[in-house]
């Protein structure tokens, strides 16, 4: 890993896959967003709304289909998802060839085709995606969630396109951060966060949602990563979830595997 440009899309890479660990759901219904955004809804009365909102489980497992596009190519695979919430993010490729484990101090992975494994914490993702990036935000993003409390500072709204558009009174002068608001539910439609200086470009969209015992949760998603002229794209598809079931999280990084050390 001694090339700048492969370190600089690793870091991309790892950022992407930190974030879209999703979920889908069997025997699921699809939302159909009906609601009507309007004007005469205050900033906090959308904020209480996404707040109580907020999916509430122990555990979730579920299939999850990941197709990863980067310049020319593209791939896909489906995974086996599990999760803890607060405690533990899990995800395991097929025959256990690669597996990914996510808790509140560690982020760590393993991939037998390569023999390589990585064993950190969020200090590389925050500094590459330009926010105090942890577990509780990763976990936020993936249950359609502000990664922000959106209580902690003022807020202002408006209607854009039939979503709410929430934005911070005063954006900071490094980042910008908006959230589109979905008026049915009161999850995110979308998330976007710019770092206009330093070329960098976070959007998570979600395309949909779906009712699992009587939580919402998002059903397909789509986030992009840009630094500077380098994408990766990841769009998802969430199937086969089931919640609150006794669920385990294996995890051990094989011998002689050469760790990822990235600089």
């Amino acid at each position: 890993m001694k090339s700048p440009q492969i370190k600089k899309l690793l870091k991309l890479t790892l950022t992407v896959c930190l974030i879209t660990i999703a979920f889908g759901c069997k025997s699921a219904k699809s939302i159909i967003a009906s609601g009507e955004a309007s004007n005469q809804l205050s900033a906090k009365q959308v904020i209480k709304q996404h707040q109580e909102n907020s999916a509430d489980f122990k555990t979730m497992q579920a299939k999850v289909r990941i197709d990863l596009i980067q310049g020319q190519k593209e791939q896909g695979l489906t995974f086996n998802f599990r999760m803890e919430k607060n405690k533990v993010i899990w995800l395991s490729a097929p025959l256990g060839l690669a597996r990914m484990m996510i808790t509140p101090d560690k982020v760590r992975f393993y991939n037998k085709q390569d023999n390589q494994y990585f064993d950190g914490n969020y200090e590389l993702l925050s500094d590459f995606v330009g926010v105090d990036l942890d577990f509780t935000k990763v976990q936020n993003i993936l249950l359609g969630q502000a990664i922000y409390d959106l209580k902690d500072e003022p807020h202002k709204v408006a209607v854009n396109e039939n979503s709410y558009a929430l934005q911070p009174r005063d954006q900071k002068a490094l980042i910008e951060l908006f959230y589109l608001i979905n008026p049915s539910h009161f999850k995110m439609d979308s998330l976007q966060l710019f770092q206009q200086l330093k070329r960098r470009m976070l959007q998570v969209d979600y395309a949909s949602y779906q009712e699992v015992k009587n939580q919402v949760l998002p059903q397909n998603i789509r986030i992009i990563a840009q630094d500077n002229s380098d994408e990766v794209a990841i769009t998802m598809e969430f199937k086969s979830v089931s919640l609150n079931n006794e669920v385990r999280f294996p995890f051990k990084i094989p011998k002689g595997y050469e760790e990822i050390i990235i600089k």
